[in-house]
């Protein structure tokens, strides 16, 4: 019997923010992070040809991206924040809300990044 392999959560390896994000998912739950500079060409094909506008999160049989990918993450902490995300989604139009929210901080990222940022992936080659 094979493992399940951990969701690969997608994102921005040259993004401090972005970096944070990924980190902070990871040391919460059970993610592999993988940085746009490392995608192999199988991930790259399942993802959107825009896929360097958001964070992508792919698992054995779909694939979140953007605002849907963050809720998905949430979700899957191992914190009571995943609570906070599932309580999200009952309620009506979270769907234009959550990508609303997602795009109003990811066109931000370098403000968020002066609050909370890591040495992006990509950065230290």
């Amino acid at each position: 019997m094979t493992a399940t392999p951990l969701p690969r959560l997608v994102y921005d390896d040259d993004c401090g923010f972005c970096t944070w994000c990924a980190e902070y998912a990871d040391a919460r739950g059970a993610f592999e992070l993988v940085g746009f500079e490392d995608l192999s060409p199988d991930q790259l094909a399942r993802l959107p040809d825009d896929y360097e506008t958001c964070a992508h999160l792919l698992t054995q049989d779909r694939v979140y991206s953007c605002g849907e990918a963050l809720e998905e993450a949430v979700a899957r902490l191992e914190t009571p924040d995943r609570f906070v995300a599932r309580a999200f989604r009952r309620l009506p139009g979270h769907g234009r809300l959550r990508e609303w929210g997602y795009r109003a901080v990811a066109d931000n990222r370098v403000l968020f990044g002066k609050i909370a940022s890591r040495d992006p992936p990509a950065r230290q080659q």
